[in-house]
């Protein structure tokens, strides 16, 4: 019996009921939806990091995602020359089907293949690292490195899993569901992980506390 209750189909059907609970109850009042400040107003400057290029998302990929607002860079470290690209997805409801996708599912479907995943501590200078998901793709010769995670508030999840479970937790709390989806893409040259990693996290440091200034609060 405590065996059941403790492998994963019983946590499946107990979130499953407590996603039930939370709709249902979430139902009946309308949602809050915090306020934030655009994307496109964050700065293009990160200490030596300096704005290399902006792109913006397609309406094919729009229509896909379903994010509120996007912010789609490049940034390049002055000091070093290291490129880094920024891409972050804010979802101010989950509700009516919107909800991020998984760079996992997202990046095979345009020719990628993972060749490595692992939860990853990045020290940004609280009292606790924040764990991020750290993944290695290649495609043809190209190698890069992903870091991304999902953040509400102060809240960072690596873990999809907990994510939703989270996502639930503030339905029925606070009756809100934002979120927002953050990836950070580092190209991988002479096959040189170390240097890539470093990288990625150096950016994270030099971004991290000014984007969650864009993010609801």
């Amino acid at each position: 019996m405590f065996k059941f209750l403790n492998s994963t189909p019983a946590r499946l059907v107990t979130l499953f009921l407590i996603i039930q609970t939370a709709v249902l109850y979430s139902s009946i009042r309308p949602e809050y939806v915090p306020p934030s400040r655009p994307l496109a107003q964050v700065p293009h400057e990160f200490g030596s990091w300096n704005m290399a290029q902006e792109s913006f998302v397609d309406k094919e990929t729009e229509d896909v995602l379903k994010a509120d607002d996007t912010l789609n860079r490049v940034y390049r470290d002055t000091s070093t020359g290291d490129q880094a690209s920024l891409f972050v997805a804010s979802f101010r409801t989950q509700r009516n089907g919107k909800t991020p996708h998984s760079p996992k599912n997202c990046l095979p479907g345009s020719g990628w293949t993972q060749l490595s995943s692992q939860n990853y501590p990045v020290d940004i200078g609280l009292a606790a690292p924040v764990v991020v998901n750290r993944y290695v793709i290649v495609h043809g010769d190209e190698r890069e490195l992903v870091l991304y995670w999902y953040q509400s508030r102060d809240r960072v999840v690596a873990d999809e899993f907990k994510a939703k479970f989270w996502v639930v937790a503030d339905a029925m709390r606070l009756n809100r569901t934002d979120t927002a989806l953050v990836r950070v893409i580092v190209p991988i040259a002479n096959n040189d992980e170390a240097r890539a990693t470093k990288t990625g996290v150096d950016f994270v440091r030099a971004f991290f506390s000014t984007v969650q200034q864009y993010l609801p609060a």
